[in-house]
């Protein structure tokens, strides 16, 4: 499954990105984010996609419609929205369901990484 996981300001949230990364078996991983999380280092390797997360809402909505198209090989993702606010996170979620693609929402516990 491909992981998906959305960096905005706020460097605490990336530490969750960072171990769904790490400790999940991701078929491929992709993180979003604007200039500010282009400077987002791992050791496991990711797609970066940049996007103006400043947009208005259905802008910001196509943006993430128009880049993550064709990304996916299967019909679901794991989502991680540790990251963002609550516009930045109603965009990405309506554009991946109108893609359409799965959602499972992931997160980094003390158990490991479990699907929400």
């Amino acid at each position: 499954m491909e992981l998906i996981a959305l960096l905005s300001t706020g460097k605490g949230s990336w530490a969750q990105v960072s171990g769904l990364m790490k400790h999940g078996e991701w078929e491929k991983i992709i993180i979003i984010g604007d200039d500010f999380a282009k400077d987002f280092k791992h050791e496991e390797e990711f797609e970066f996609i940049k996007v103006d997360l400043d947009k208005k809402l259905k802008d910001l909505k196509e943006e993430f419609s128009t880049k993550l198209k064709g990304k996916f090989a299967g019909t679901e993702v794991a989502l991680s929205i540790a990251s963002g606010d609550g516009k930045q996170h109603m965009a990405l979620i309506s554009a991946l369901i109108n893609l359409p693609v799965g959602i499972r929402f992931a997160a980094l516990t003390k158990e490991g990484v479990i699907d929400l």
